[in-house]
């Protein structure tokens, strides 16, 4: 029989014509194939609770995550040692988060900047209402430019309607979540000029081409980098709060189980990940109910003496060593349900909190790690 060109394989038969004395002919009229495209599943990133190993740096992701205050990570270390696949694991991790739907920089309720939506809600114009996003996790590349990380004049707008718009950068998106960027020593001299001044601020502000913004950027830095490819800058290696050594494993049991999970992950994405959810779920449970006990959770005079001491055994420059190192203590005692923060939550974030802001000794050719854990024991040991 034959078949009307277009007609799919799957199409049923065009109805024969009726004879003369019964009703008209009915055909069914040629139409075009009919292809329906299926969008590709999403990759999903790497569980987080599946990264072997790297305990410390797992850590102080969570801690950051708990609590902003503390200041971003620095992951320094080996390549393939997972510190960018933890840093993706983090967004799957995070639950959503109320913003004023219509803001362009994701404000929080109540909370106000100078887009038209959130104006017309603090003058009464306009009914505040409350959607639920994904907490941003924004990866700032190498190459970018300086309009793409803070923000531009919007040409499109500009050359069609005559229209003078600021286009949000990077900055804006990642507002109250995570700027992550790989290679952080590698990112050139002026973009790291704007990352020091959006940190200290929290607030990004444009003069260009006509435009005067200000938005808020308040967002928690994570880096990561080798080593051996280049320092990172003092100024901007002192606006991270904590700052982690990761190294390639030398235990052969841990290699093998490394080796075994990603070739899982990557022969079948979608079912590893379903593995690993409940793990993830678990994690996340922990990780909400930490931010929930946060203010609750008390640093005693005595805790906030030894931290004092251990800075001034290791004489860090300011008061900033301190500062940080409490507020990591107190997320790490949050994390683990602990309502006071004692001596042994200080021992847990010392090495990440203090490595970085070691002065330099000619006379001790040790590590800032080792050095640390020497002045650990001699200050609580004692």
């Amino acid at each position: 029989m034959e078949r009307h060109a277009g007609l799919a394989a799957d199409d049923p038969p065009a109805t024969p014509a009726a004879s003369s004395q019964g009703s008209p002919s009915r055909r069914r009229a040629p139409t075009a194939s009919r292809v329906i495209a299926r969008a590709p599943a999403i990759r999903p990133a790497y569980p987080f609770s599946a990264i072997v190993g790297q305990d410390e740096m797992k850590r102080a992701i969570l801690m950051a995550a708990v609590e902003p205050a503390i200041g971003g990570v620095l992951v320094f270390g080996d390549r393939g040692t997972g510190k960018s696949t933890a840093v993706r694991g983090l967004a799957a991790l995070l639950p959503p988060m109320a913003a004023e739907s219509g803001c362009r920089y994701g404000c929080a309720p109540g909370e106000s900047c100078d887009c038209d939506t959130c104006r017309e809600v603090l003058a009464g114009t306009r009914q505040s209402r409350v959607r639920r996003v994904p907490v941003p996790v924004v990866d700032l590349p190498l190459g970018a430019s300086e309009d793409r990380v803070v923000g531009a004049l919007d040409l499109e707008q500009a050359l069609t309607h005559g229209v003078r718009r600021f286009e949000p950068g990077l900055l804006a998106r990642a507002h109250r979540g995570f700027l992550y960027i790989d290679e952080v020593n590698l990112l050139e001299d002026h973009l790291v000029d704007l990352l020091i001044d959006v940190a200290a601020s929290g607030e990004n502000v444009v003069e260009r081409e006509g435009l005067s913004v200000r938005h808020p950027a308040r967002f928690v830095l994570i880096g990561s980098g080798n080593p051996e490819e280049g320092e990172l800058r003092p100024q901007l290696l002192d606006r991270f709060g904590l700052s982690v050594e990761v190294t390639t494993s030398v235990d052969i049991a841990e290699r093998v189980q490394v080796i075994k999970r990603r070739d899982a992950f990557e022969r079948d994405p979608i079912a590893f990940a379903q593995e690993w959810a409940k793990e993830d779920v678990r994690i996340r449970r922990r990780l909400l109910a930490a931010r929930s006990r946060l203010a609750e959770t008390r640093v005693p005079d005595a805790t906030l003496e030894s931290a004092a001491r251990l800075c001034v055994h290791l004489g860090t420059d300011g008061l900033r060593g301190e500062l940080t190192l409490i507020r990591a203590a107190r997320a790490q005692a949050a994390l683990l349900g602990d309502g006071i923060v004692v001596d042994s939550h200080l021992r847990q974030v010392a090495a990440s909190a203090l490595r970085h802001r070691l002065r330099r000794d000619p006379l001790d050719e040790s590590g800032s790690t080792e050095r640390i854990d020497r002045a650990l024991a001699e200050v609580f040991d004692a």
